[in-house]
């Protein structure tokens, strides 16, 4: 079997603060800004789980044909975790990731605390 070479997709993992603490209790605006995001960067959704807490939290993971996009919520601290990781199967996505990450880092309006990229 002929096979191209191999290359490592980029996982970028950020923790942001985040003024604006409604939306980081609005799972339903998360899932509408992903879905734009998913629209605009072409890439393919193969299914999303949703799970909102009692402290009005979420946590929410789209599996992407390409990977997935996590993140979880943590309203009473003004924080969340967001990671985003596309494999390299047929083009290099790296670029893609990093402009996907700064589409949420605006749509949160949040601040970098933690930034890690993995070429995995």
């Amino acid at each position: 079997m002929d096979l191209p070479p191999y290359s490592p997709g980029l996982h970028k993992l950020v923790t942001l603060h985040v003024d604006k603490v409604q939306k980081l209790k609005d799972s339903n605006g998360f899932v509408a800004i992903t879905n734009s995001i998913l629209e605009a960067y072409q890439l393919e959704k193969v299914g999303v789980i949703v799970h909102d807490f009692d402290n009005d939290s979420f946590t929410i993971s789209f599996c992407l044909k390409e990977s997935h996009i996590c993140i979880h919520t943590w309203p009473e601290y003004n924080q969340l975790t967001l990671d985003v990781y596309l494999c390299n199967y047929q083009q290099d996505n790296s670029k893609k990731v990093r402009d996907v990450m700064a589409d949420y880092i605006n749509y949160f309006e949040g601040t970098i605390i933690k930034d890690f990229e993995i070429n995995r």
